[in-house]
């Protein structure tokens, strides 16, 4: 007979998992770890011998609470589907081994930002299956959908991360380039911005009015120097396991946050926040400036 410790050892050894995927199709942490707790409270409350394959009942489980959170959140009339940004972990850029362990699990803020736009099936299909390799046969009965409809959703919902830049170079040069970036934009060097930015670049910047996407790197040249320029410190950390820039008013407060995806030597794709009150309410690195806590 199955005893309780026994059970809580087999889920924990899922947990990892588990987390993974609710972070993906939810975009936050917090609701990620609060889905997974909601499958062990279910798993608590089950017969012992009536869950044939653990691993596959928990998926189905978190993949299922996923989604009613996805619908719920689609259902409201003051959400704008693909206009929230997901919530980032911004943590000081360093070496150590925590934070290596930490960047292994970290997912782009560029992917979740795409995976938000993605209606609730074609998210879990698309991740359940392009992510953790389950069988689509296995997503259809999760979804309530044919094997063929879920390949569907997972082919719809592949076009669109398809276009999603990946960094290809490494930490160190990846540090590089948003330095110079962060120096250029000080300066109010522009071709000096420019060397740095890929001509195609993507730039969204997220405010409490709405989103705001320029194309090209001669439209967000402007918008670069007179956001860092404003900012009283201004410095690099990382977001979600990739280079960034956070900014703080003179007196401390949080002003801005950045997320660069770098190729080749050059940024192609910003993520910002530009919302003092969301930031406010995040746990982020302090600027480093005397006096501050």
């Amino acid at each position: 007979m199955t005893t309780e410790a026994d059970l809580a050892a087999a889920f924990d050894a899922q947990r990892h998992r588990l987390v993974a995927l609710a972070h993906r199709m939810l975009g936050s942490p917090t609701d990620a770890e609060d889905a997974v707790q909601e499958a062990w409270l279910r798993l608590a409350r089950q017969k012992p011998g009536t869950i044939d394959s653990l691993p596959g009942w928990l998926t189905t489980v978190v993949g299922r609470v996923c989604i009613d959170v996805l619908r719920t959140r689609r259902s409201r009339p003051e959400t704008h589907y693909g206009e929230h940004l997901p919530d980032a972990v911004v943590t000081e850029d360093e070496d150590g081994p925590e934070e290596r362990a930490a960047l292994a699990d970290s997912v782009g803020l560029a992917l979740l930002v795409v995976l938000e736009s993605l209606a609730p099936d074609e998210r879990l299909a698309f991740v359940l299956h392009d992510t953790f390799g389950v069988p689509f046969a296995e997503i259809a009965q999760i979804l309530g959908k044919s094997t063929d409809a879920t390949k569907m959703l997972a082919s719809r919902a592949r076009r669109k991360v398809r276009g999603i830049p990946e960094s290809n170079v490494d930490r160190s040069q990846q540090r590089e380039v948003v330095d110079a970036f962060l120096a250029a934009a000080r300066s109010g060097d522009f071709e000096a911005l420019l060397q740095v930015l890929d001509p195609q670049i993507t730039w969204r910047t997220y405010t409490p009015r709405g989103v705001v996407v320029k194309l090209g790197a001669t439209e967000v040249v402007a918008a670069a120097e007179r956001g860092v320029r404003a900012a009283g410190i201004a410095r690099r950390v990382l977001v979600n396991g990739n280079p960034g820039i956070l900014s703080w008013s003179r007196s401390g407060k949080p002003l801005g946050l950045m997320s660069c995806t770098v190729r080749d030597g050059k940024i192609v794709d910003v993520v910002a926040l530009l919302d003092p009150a969301r930031l406010a309410t995040m746990d982020l690195p302090d600027s480093g400036a005397p006096g501050q806590d």
